[in-house]
């Protein structure tokens, strides 16, 4: 299928693809904490007709250099240019701190149709880098709403490094910080049930980065308390690091993922026969 590139217009960062034909649905594609503008996944939704917006959302001109304070209001815009294109569906993909976005996006924004979040959290967390005022701690919220800082649930200096193949796994730190600062979750929690956004959950059960598969399934059972289906798709053998098909997104060199090559990206192929569905 035929695809068109540009630009997006400031104050947007990133890439615009166009698949022909056009089907009426517009992506925006988040990449994750690596900060990548995601162009090879947007040509994979682009394949199905879709119109793709691949997000730049920090660390570019004039954003927050890091994770602290991302005002929503950056996925805001990028749904209102995807309107203003004529997109009658508005789906929002995210990855990890990504996909704590997107999930967030659509809580607020009632114009978000549906939601694939691969390795999500449930609860807001503190920040991975630095402000806008360069400096990284004390910690703080890693997204603002109008202005005002979201609750987070905050993160342990006391933790004890834990390794895996040599890299640490931050799972077991993201575990205490919920034991340790259960007082935070209310207010920290994702309140998904606030949205009527199709969502899709894809997480790997071998997650060394995060309790994605345990994230996940709290999402199911907060929903279905108000009556709410949600998908959640999930990989025994996969990790943090979800493959979807063609894709070849190296390991991190810095952190465990967990998973592997061959059960990343199973979990990505079955995932995609669910998003496929969802478009």
């Amino acid at each position: 299928m035929d695809a068109e590139y540009q630009c997006l217009p400031p104050p947007l960062q990133g890439e615009i693809v166009q698949g022909k034909p056009d089907t009426g649905t517009g992506v925006v594609v988040l990449g994750g904490s690596s900060g990548r503008v995601d162009v090879a996944r947007a040509r994979l939704f682009a394949s199905q007709g879709a119109t793709v917006i691949a997000l730049r959302w920090f660390g570019g001109e004039g954003q927050v250099p890091g994770i602290c304070e991302v005002p929503l209001e950056t996925f805001f815009s990028a749904t209102d240019h995807l309107v203003g294109l004529g997109c009658k569906r508005i789906v929002l993909v995210g990855t990890s701190k990504a996909a704590e976005a997107a999930l967030l996006t659509a809580v607020y924004d009632p114009r978000i149709s549906a939601v694939v979040a691969m390795s999500p959290s449930s609860v807001v967390w503190g920040n991975i880098g630095p402000g806008l005022d360069g400096i990284s701690w004390p910690e703080r919220s890693s997204w603002t709403l109008r202005g005002t800082p979201l609750p987070f649930v905050s993160s342990d200096p006391e933790w004890v490094r834990e390794y895996r193949d040599e890299l640490v796994a931050y799972r077991g730190l993201f575990e205490r910080c919920l034991q340790v600062h259960e007082s935070e979750i209310d207010a920290a929690a994702i309140p998904l049930e606030r949205t009527n956004a199709e969502i899709l959950l894809v997480a790997g059960c071998d997650d060394a980065l995060w309790p994605s598969d345990k994230f996940a399934a709290s999402l199911v059972r907060r929903r279905a308390g108000f009556g709410l289906s949600t998908q959640i798709v999930l990989g025994e053998d996969a990790g943090h690091r979800i493959l979807l098909p063609g894709e070849t997104t190296s390991r991190s060199s810095l952190r465990a993922h967990g998973g592997s090559d061959e059960a990343d990206a199973k979990l990505g192929r079955l995932a995609w026969g669910h998003i496929v569905d969802m478009l």
